[in-house]
């Protein structure tokens, strides 16, 4: 049975000086434990995560996690995933390959994520480098017009359906060079969403992900362009700010990282040849 992405709360909204009892939808966050079964039968089994969500597309938040992770190169890595008990739907095992070989040291970071910070304890980009399976040609054909990239902030949250209801759902959108939304996902947490959207085309056999732009609902941070490097993602777009770490990776890997797009204005943060401007006026 699917679960809920949004409940109704009685509520008292407090407008113009009188109150209200009123009927609200709320974004649904519940924890998702992700382990995996890994070597041969018996295979041990490990906890690897537990992360906030809203409930839907577990299963490819759970791949999707693992891949941006650098615990899985591919699909053909996974053997199976499934509810280990189904009476208890915020718990999913991913069975892994006999020969796919577990890094146990990476596994003893002890993963934790919330909906507020994402993946923690990254120490550096050569950390995320030494596992990314993608790189992104920094002379590659994908270019994206500036009129159409003004366009996809609408695009996007006419396509978010839970956000719709609650208003509390951060979103990604998977684009091509013409505008095509081609995957869209919606979470509590930032790097969920994206996760489940890398998730998705991992078991599409979409990897890698180039000549797509991903666009982020709310700020570019670390742990999402990285996830996007992994995915071999060209250009990511937000409606919020870049960190300085975000912009520091994008140039590393010559991805395009736009921040601040909304209200008909954007920053160019790095791979500003792939925007194609029907009229420019230079400032400097």
């Amino acid at each position: 049975m699917a679960r809920k992405d949004a409940i109704i709360s009685e509520i008292i909204k407090v407008k113009g000086g009188k109150l209200l009892q009123v009927k609200d939808m709320l974004a649904v966050e519940e924890p998702l434990e992700i382990s995996i079964a890994y070597g041969p039968v018996p295979q041990t089994k490990k906890s690897i995560s537990v992360t906030m969500r809203t409930p839907g597309h577990d299963f490819e938040l759970a791949t999707g996690f693992l891949f941006t992770e650098g615990i899985i190169s591919n699909a053909g890595d996974i053997l199976g995933v499934n509810h280990p008990n189904k009476f208890d739907e915020n718990k999913v095992e991913v069975s892994l390959r006999e020969d796919v070989l577990i890094a146990l040291k990476k596994l003893e970071r002890n993963f934790y994520t919330t909906s507020s910070c994402g993946v923690c304890g990254k120490s550096s980009i050569d950390a995320v480098r030494s596992v990314c399976s993608f790189t992104t040609a920094k002379d590659d054909a994908f270019f994206i017009d500036e009129n159409l990239l003004h366009s996809l902030p609408g695009m996007l949250r006419s396509n978010q359906k839970v956000f719709e209801n609650t208003g509390g759902l951060h979103a990604c959108g998977l684009f091509n060079s013409i505008g095509e939304l081609l995957l869209l996902m919606e979470d509590v947490g930032r790097h969920n969403a994206v996760d489940k959207l890398v998730g998705a085309a991992l078991n599409k056999s979409l990897l890698p992900l180039h000549n797509t732009l991903l666009l982020l609902s709310g700020r570019a941070s670390f742990e999402l362009i990285q996830k996007a490097w992994m995915a071999g993602i060209t250009m990511v777009a937000a409606v919020g700010a870049p960190s300085s770490l975000a912009v520091s990776m994008a140039i590393e890997c010559g991805m395009t990282l736009v921040g601040f797009l909304r209200n008909e204005t954007f920053n160019i943060y790095s791979g500003a040849h792939r925007i194609v401007h029907s009229t420019y006026e230079s400032s400097y």
